[in-house]
């Protein structure tokens, strides 16, 4: 992937499930005692409630609050309180850092006791800013359940690592050649940029594990059902490693094992996706005939992209303008990655594929363009580099099998660069070694996931003697959402019986049908 002064902290090696659906949550909330109305002169006349100011929960006072949406003019209602916690946690005297914590208040006028906890994914993605990317499915549980959003220190607006643009911006041309030297100059730029305000040795996954439970401590001591969206799904089994009596249950969607390290088969796993989801048009008639082989098409476009990499034109998709990049295969894989997550944006590729094989650029490089923009948007790249160099990046290896693939080896490379670079942190003896309890868990995959394969939630359950795995037919990375996802999440939260729940609905599920033009598939 093409490095630039302004991406080279997102790392191309990204855990983030792209759920981009917007939810404006019109929450109404009520306090625990009522609040008194100011005196009136006659008892004629009704008075108008109060409205709320506070909320009192545990040892916390939150007021009203909105979280807004990046890229959106949408909000969701929301009770806020800032949560003080000590950098470097082992010296109490250190710089204090201040999280952003917001609770989805349930409706019910005395709420369960258990408390759900978003966990968000990348790393690199703030909890209060990917809360409507589940929304749909853990709303049905706010009846009863207030859902507490706490944004990972160095996300969001807890701290972040965010390190401003310095040369090239997102909008000019990648570069063509991996210059390691140019992206460790860069990284220590954004390093730089940070003194004063942030070590980015204190900003790991075990450190945000105990932020989260003096979190909970703070609320009053509630069981958590966690609910992990792709790097999520580690946070929710490190916690539950080092936690065990603050869980009740665990949902994780997108299964990243603690064995696994970040960044390692992500090459692989990109392939073996993409040759899944091209069997369809291979499979199908009208999309064979229209299209070939997408997976052989993609390879020679690749192949004639690393012979001649070259300037092209289209139309930026939001301004209409027309832009230009240098389309190389670094940049194609980039691309065919994205689109790889969603079964909506992988039914376009064969199209776009052949698209671009045949010289119009326009319909890859506008829908990526659209896809990164979100993306960049939401994920912290200094607070990604400081879980992967801490946490897996000395354990990582370029594989000769990997150099042929579309992803190649380049993902290791830029990471390799990166963390001889930026600080590490600490990392437990047994980090890497598997959830094992008797706890609850609920586990889903997609069935194409390009990122998560469903092996990874397989290796998972394996040690989990009451859990389930749900593997969704047709389906992509992070599929809560999906189908009838959602009734299912809420039957298993409430009923605590995984193996009981009935899934039978999961399999009216299907792979989007591959588009043969853009008015869509076949008939």
């Amino acid at each position: 992937m093409a490095i630039k002064g302004r991406t080279a902290l997102r790392l191309a090696a990204v855990i983030v499930g792209l759920a981009a659906l917007g939810w404006n949550q019109l929450h109404k909330a009520t306090v625990t005692e009522p609040v008194e109305a100011a005196p009136v002169a006659t008892a004629a006349k009704p008075t108008a409630p109060v409205k709320p100011q506070a909320w009192q929960l545990g040892s916390l006072t939150l007021t009203p609050c909105e979280l807004g949406q990046p890229n959106s003019g949408l909000s969701t209602a929301a009770w806020c309180v800032p949560f003080e916690v000590p950098e470097n946690r082992d010296d109490p005297h250190s710089r204090k850092i201040k999280l952003r914590l917001a609770i989805i208040r349930s409706s019910a006028q005395v709420a369960s006791k258990d408390m759900l906890v978003m966990l968000a994914g990348g790393p690199g993605q703030a909890a209060t800013e990917s809360w409507p990317g589940v929304a749909t499915a853990l709303q049905p549980l706010t009846a009863h359940r207030h859902v507490l959003l706490l944004d990972q220190r160095g996300t969001g607006g807890s701290n972040p690592l965010t390190c401003k643009s310095e040369g090239a911006n997102g909008d000019e041309e990648d570069n063509l050649e991996f210059d390691p030297e140019r992206l460790r100059a860069e990284t220590a730029q954004c390093l730089k940029q940070l003194e004063g305000r942030a070590d980015p040795r204190f900003y790991t996954s075990t450190i945000a594990v105990q932020d989260l439970e003096e979190v909970r401590q703070a609320l009053g001591a509630p069981s958590f059902d966690l609910v992990g969206v792709s790097y999520g799904t580690r946070m929710a089994q490190q916690y539950a490693m080092r936690h065990p009596d603050a869980v009740r249950s665990l949902v994780l969607d997108g299964v990243v094992p603690n064995e696994l390290v970040l960044g390692q088969d992500f090459a692989p796993n990109l392939d073996d996706a993409l040759k899944a989801q091209f069997a369809h048009c291979t499979a199908d008639a009208a999309c064979h005939k229209r299209f070939g082989d997408p997976y052989q098409t993609l390879y020679q476009l690749r192949d004639a992209l690393r012979a001649n990499p070259h300037m092209v034109s289209f139309r930026d998709p939001q301004t209409y303008q027309s832009v230009q990049r240098v389309l190389s295969e670094y940049s194609l894989a980039s691309v065919v990655r994205m689109f790889a997550y969603s079964p909506l944006t992988a039914a376009l590729l064969p199209l776009s594929i052949d698209a671009a094989a045949h010289g119009d650029v326009g319909p890859l490089l506008g829908q990526a363009k659209l896809l990164s923009g979100d993306l960049s948007d939401t994920m912290n790249g200094g607070m990604q580099s400081s879980v992967i160099c801490s946490e897996d990046a000395d354990l990582l290896s370029k594989r000769p099998q990997d150099a042929h693939t579309i992803l190649g080896t380049r993902m290791i490379e830029t990471l390799q660069a990166v963390c001889s670079v930026w600080p590490r942190g600490s990392r437990p003896a047994d980090f890497h070694e598997p959830l094992k309890t008797d706890k609850p868990v609920l586990l889903f995959s997609g069935e194409y996931d390009p990122v998560t394969p469903p092996r990874y939630g397989d290796a998972v359950a394996s040690h989990l003697p009451q859990s389930r795995h749900l593997v969704l037919n047709g389906q992509g990375h992070n599929v809560i959402n999906a189908g009838c996802a959602p009734q299912i999440v809420k039957h298993f939260i409430e009923g605590l019986n995984p193996k009981a729940l009935d899934v039978k609905c999961l399999d009216r599920l299907r792979a989007t049908p591959t588009f043969i033009d853009f008015n869509g598939a076949a008939p």
